[in-house]
Parts: C-alpha cells; structure tokens; sequence
C-alpha cells in the first residue's frame, strides 16, 4: 500500500495523468507517507507542510487508497468547498471509481424551509429591502437541491434577512418541525452517515464535542481517520466553544421570536407580550451600562462596578418574568414550546456566567457597537481534547503550515494535550531565496512610543512607491490601523482598501481586479487569504503580534503558567506571536511564479534575544536593511 500511495505522485502517475502541468513535489509525496503510516500505526501525526507543497492531495490520498472512513475538518466554509468542489472531483477522476463524499456544515448554513415560510407570511415584521431579499430567497428555495446558502449570489451574506430564513440551535425546532422530511440538515447529516468521507469545519466538531449540537455525534464513533487542516486555529476555536456564553443577540433573538408566536398564537395571553417587550428595553439598557467602546474586559470590571452588577441581576429577572407566561403557553405550539426551552437555557447559562468561581474557568465580556456577549471560558483545554480523541478509535492527523516554532512543535502540542504524538515538517518548495526579499528597515522607535506611526509611515511610503501599490498592510491593532490609513491616503497615488469599510470578499475582490492597490487589515487578514500573482507583491507587517497582554482570557492563562512554575512569555505568548507572525508572512509566495518583498518593521526583531527565534521561523529569504535593495528587487522584477 504504501508503494501505492508514492506511485501516486510519481512524474508519471495517477495524478500526473489527470492534473495538467502537474510536477512532482518530494514534500506532497512523503507528507502522503507519513500520513498512510499513521493510518497503519494508529499513531497521532501533527504534520507541517509549508506554502505550495500540496498537502490537501497528501492527506486525501492515502485516505482514500486505504478506503478508511475519514472525516476532514478544515478551519473555514472557504476551505470546505475548495475540497468538497474542485479537490475531490480530481481524485474521483484520478482513481476512476465513485467516492461516496459529503459536505457537512452548520445549521445556520443552510436554508429552514419552515422559518422561511412563516417570514413569507409576515411572521417578522420586515423591512421593505429584507422582503426584496426574501423573495430572492424564496426562488431559490424552489430549485435548490442541497439548501447551502452558499449557492445564493444575490443576497448579501450578512444580509439581516438571513436569520429569518436559516435556523441556529437556539431556535430550530428538530424533530418537532412540520417540514422535518424535507429538512437540509437532517438530509446532508444522512449523507454524512453513509458517506466514506465526510467534509466539515472546526466550528461544527467543536459544537459536537462541547454537546451543544449533537447533529453528527453519530458519525464519531465509526471514524477511523480525523484530519484537523488549519489545525493552528483548533486550540482557540475550542476554547470559544467548551465555556459558556450569553449574547445580548440571543436574548433579543428571543424576544422578537416571542413576539412573533404571540401574535401568531397567543394574541390573548398580553402577559407574554410584555415580558419579551420587557427582555428587549432591558437588554437595551444593558448595553448602554458597559463600555460604549468595543472591547474585551476582565470579569473584575463588573465586580467592582454596581451599576453592572445590577444590570446582569436586573437581565436575570427579566428572563425570569419572561419564563412565566411562556410556561402557559408552551402547549398552544412549537414555536412556544421552543421559546420556553430557550429562555430556560438562557437564564442557566447566564446564572452558570454570574455565579461560577472555579478557577479552571475564566469570566470575561466583550462589548461590540451594538450587543454585548458575557463568557466562561477553559483556562486549559488540553485534558479535554485528549478524553475528546478518546470518544473514537479513530487515528488523528494535525497539519496547517505553521505549527512549528523554529523547527520544533511543542507549543502546539501542549494545547491539545498531544504529547504523545509524532511530529514532521516539510518546507515549501518555492525558492524564497530567488522569489523573496526580507526588509527590516532602520531607526525605528520601539512600537509603543509617540513617534512609532509617523516613522512607519515614511518607512511604508518609500516602500509602496518601489512595489507601485500591490501590497498588504497587516496591523495588530485596528487604532494604529486607522491612524495610518488617515496619514498614508495623501502621501500615494494608489487607491488605499481599508479592512471594516466594505465586507472582507469584497476587498478582496477589489484589490484583486485593481491591481495596484493598498490593503489595510488586522487579524483577519493575517491567514486564510490567498492572492497569487502581481497584485500582492508586498506585505508589510507594523510590529510583532503579540497578543494584547490586557486581554482577560490570555491574562488569565499567563498567570496559570507562571502559578505551575512555567515562563508565561517563553511558553505562551513568545511561540503564539511566532506562529502569528509566519502567517502573516505566509500571505506573500502563494505560488512558484510568485515574487515580492516582507518588510517587518518593529526594532526588537534585532534588539532583543527572542527575535532570533522570529527569524529562524520565517523562510530563508534574503535580508536586508537597505531601501535600495527593494526599489531595486522590485525594479527587477515588475
């Protein structure tokens, strides 16, 4: 078998059959290995594969060679119809046999037959433009086959319509629901049973794994093969998923869907009225009580503070006056019945938030322009994972391109608890020292100083110049974003797209088609993006990305570390910035055709001992700390 899987990538064989212009890489062929080895040891892999070498054939390969029930969980939706629309119909040409695959995504992703009939009947109140949305909707309900929401080009995917159209676990009605038999998501979790691969993302295995959606549980025990893509990002989606968390949007979600049944089935009971009017002005008030600005706080911050304290008792009560009427009325229909259920998961949820002293546990707020979430997060996840990969006696594979700190997978592995596993890495097949330049310009202050943005800017204007655009600003901070996107617009000529203006794909497609253009981001934009060719030819990268050290949740976890003896900066937060920075840089060479320059611009790459550690996780480009270097690399190669 194992011969088979490296026939497979040979000059002339199965692929190169198929693939036009394919080419051999030794990196794609022996990540195959070690993955079929995996396979047969049953042994955890975490498995670096740098830019370009190919590892989604590598790891699908000897899944399907081996004919081994797997499950791919990818890290976005993105990833997932890369694989599901224009991998695997490769691999079903190459093998000439019938795959039996299947997409499977989250609840919200696809369309609610139910929800959307009652929107059409004006169970909603709507604005004119959202009926326009629905109706579009509603063509497409009529011919769609599969219900992903994905297929609908003309609604806009934040569309506030959507809800209405779409069900979450709050809200959908399961087995209840009249339309159950033509229900989208009970039709792709019957494909998934049946399929031998199965395609989902980190958000639905975590959403498993925490019990709050049990859609495909099912499948677990049956698995034989996990393989965890982007798997860099698992450890923080994790986090977000096994604590507890109250949203303002879930209460007021709940509220007008209260309305809605009362007016539809309870038009005589004003008492359930007044409750969900009355959870809406408080959930209003409450907002206007926390920080106007948006921001991550410390639980600390509502202990101290009366007025939030009241607040969140207030929000209980409110719940509580809710829970009453709603009890009455559940019997009369579904859509009562559910509410009751919901306002009973929200009132515990929000007394496990409030009340809860377990120091394994974190308590934390976010404030955003409009909502405010409340959060209980696990200090540390790794005992969890590791009684998570027990549930099944499935072989487990880890790969992203960037696991590693200077060659090694520590950090990674104490996250998830995967000490045991073995660990192989492969670098990119481009040649960064011909395709690459690295800059790290001179005489820059240290970032926290008065005088940092300005020095940037006359870094950066030099820079552009040289590139004539086509480059991508990456910034830690969205404030220091915001101050040089005010300074740079009249200092060039090309047209500047600022992350938060205008929705990320269109950004994305804007500074694509320009050619030309300057795209101005922060965390987002740090990974997931690809754009090949010209049209990003530079990144260049403010400071260092370290994470914000007021942040509650790494604030918590840093005193953990030093409470077990440990260095919080040596063990946390110096291998997190690493693997932040490699991806940031990774947006450079996305091909072999690729040419640009990384311009780094924080002193303390050079001035502290720990830059060193920066370096050796970055490819092997040239380096310099000459603008004459770049304006000549880049007059060289445009």
């Amino acid at each position: 078998m194992m011969d088979e899987v490296k026939r497979f990538f040979l000059e002339e064989g199965p692929l190169a059959r198929v693939v036009p212009g394919y080419q051999p890489r030794p990196a794609q062929c022996a990540m195959a290995v070690a993955v079929a080895e995996a396979i047969t040891e049953k042994q955890p892999l975490i498995a670096e594969a740098g830019t370009g070498t190919g590892k989604t054939f590598a790891y699908l390969v000897p899944s399907l060679l081996f004919d081994v029930k797997t499950l791919v969980v990818t890290g976005t939706k993105n990833l997932q119809d890369q694989l599901f629309t224009k991998d695997l119909p490769v691999l079903r040409q190459t093998l000439q046999r019938p795959l039996r695959v299947a997409l499977l995504k989250g609840r919200a992703n696809y369309l609610c037959l139910e929800r959307l009939e009652k929107a059409l009947e004006g169970y909603w109140p709507l604005a004119a433009r959202d009926v326009a949305s629905l109706q579009r909707i509603a063509r497409w309900a009529r011919r769609t086959a599969t219900g992903d929401i994905a297929e609908v080009d003309d609604v806009e995917e934040n569309a506030p319509v959507w809800p209405l159209a779409t069900s979450n676990v709050d809200n959908c009605l399961g087995q209840d629901c009249p339309r159950a038999a033509d229900c989208f998501v009970f039709k792709a979790r019957r494909q998934a049973q049946e399929a031998q691969l199965v395609i989902i993302n980190h958000h639905l295995l975590c959403a498993d794994w925490s019990i709050r959606d049990n859609g495909f549980g099912e499948l677990l025990p049956d698995v034989e093969l996990v393989i965890i893509d982007e798997a860099h990002q698992l450890a923080e989606t994790a986090s977000d998923f096994l604590g507890s968390r109250f949203s303002a949007r879930q209460a007021m979600d709940l509220a007008s869907d209260t309305l809605a049944a009362y007016r539809a089935e309870a038009a005589d009971m004003p008492t359930l009225r007044d409750g969900a009017e009355a959870l809406q002005r408080m959930v209003l008030a409450a907002r206007r009580v926390f920080p106007e600005e948006p921001m991550r706080g410390d639980w600390q911050d509502i202990a101290r503070q009366a007025p939030l304290q009241q607040t969140l008792v207030a929000l209980r009560e409110a719940l509580e006056a809710l829970a009453a009427p709603l009890q009455i009325a559940a019997p009369r229909a579904k859509t009562l019945e559910s509410c009751y259920k919901r306002v009973g998961e929200l009132r515990t949820c929000l007394a496990e938030i409030c009340e809860d002293h377990d120091a394994r546990w974190i308590r934390w707020y976010e404030t955003h322009r409009k909502t405010f979430t409340l959060h209980r997060t696990p200090l540390d996840i790794a005992g969890e994972f590791r009684r998570f990969m027990g549930y099944t006696k499935a072989t487990w594979v880890f790969t992203s391109a960037t696991l590693s700190v200077a060659g090694r997978f520590e950090h990674f592995a104490r996250q998830l608890g995967l000490g045991d596993a073995r660990g192989a890495r492969w670098e990119s097949p481009f040649d960064y020292a011909s395709q690459a330049l690295f800059y790290h310009p001179r005489g820059m202050p240290q970032p926290s100083a008065p005088e940092f943005i300005q020095a940037l800017i006359e870094v950066v204007v030099p820079v552009l110049q040289a590139s004539q655009g086509r480059a991508f600003l990456l910034f830690t901070s969205h404030s220091v974003l915001q101050q040089v996107a005010a300074r740079l617009a009249p200092r060039i000529d090309y047209p500047l797209l600022v992350q938060g203006e205008r929705p990320k794909a269109t950004l994305l497609e804007t500074f694509r088609a320009h050619g030309h253009a300057v795209l101005l981001g922060t965390a987002s934009f740090w990974e997931g993006v690809d754009v090949k060719g010209e049209a990003l030819s530079c990144v260049i990268i403010d400071k260092l990305p370290f994470a914000a050290p007021g942040d509650p949740v790494l604030k918590a976890r840093l005193d953990a570390i030093k409470r077990r003896g440990r260095n919080p900066f040596i063990d946390y937060q110096l291998p997190a910035a690493v693997i932040a920075l490699r991806q940031g840089a990774g947006r450079l060479i996305r091909d072999a055709t690729d040419c640009g320059v990384l311009v780094v611009c924080d002193p303390r790459l050079l001035q502290q001992s720990y830059g060193r550690l920066f370096l050796d996780s970055l490819p092997p480009m040239r380096r310099t700390r000459d603008i004459a270097d770049v304006q000549n690399f880049f007059a060289e190669t445009l």
